[in-house]
């Protein structure tokens, strides 16, 4: 499976972007769909999450509120992000993998600049 995102960009604190993920190939393995973020000097955090089956989500506490995770039924993940912060600067990454297995995709990631 591929996942390419995109959506990325350059905006002032307050904005908003809404990334998308589009994957391709198989996905019938594949039950939990996510968004992560790495910062300059950062481990990799977790963001959001969203099950396949059912639609719960799961949001880390510095962006509930502000950030919605969704999906589509052609395969395709979105982040919407408001009331960006400068401290939501990142790369932000798609995942795809299954809880049970080892099964775990990465895209490649695009870059989220918030300026004050």
């Amino acid at each position: 499976e591929q996942l390419v995102e995109s959506g990325g960009g350059l905006v002032q604190a307050g904005g908003s972007l809404r990334l998308s993920c589009a994957a391709s190939g198989s996905t019938l393995s594949i039950n939990l769909m996510g968004w992560y973020r790495q910062a300059p000097g950062k481990q990799r955090e977790l963001v959001a999450t969203i099950l396949i089956s059912g639609g719960n989500t799961y949001y880390a506490d510095s962006v509930k509120g502000r950030f919605t995770i969704s999906r589509d039924n052609a395969k395709n993940t979105y982040l919407q992000m408001n009331s960006l912060k400068p401290e939501d600067t990142a790369v932000y990454y798609c995942n795809a993998r299954n809880v049970w297995t080892t099964i775990n995709y990465w895209g490649q990631g695009t870059q989220v600049t918030v300026s004050s």
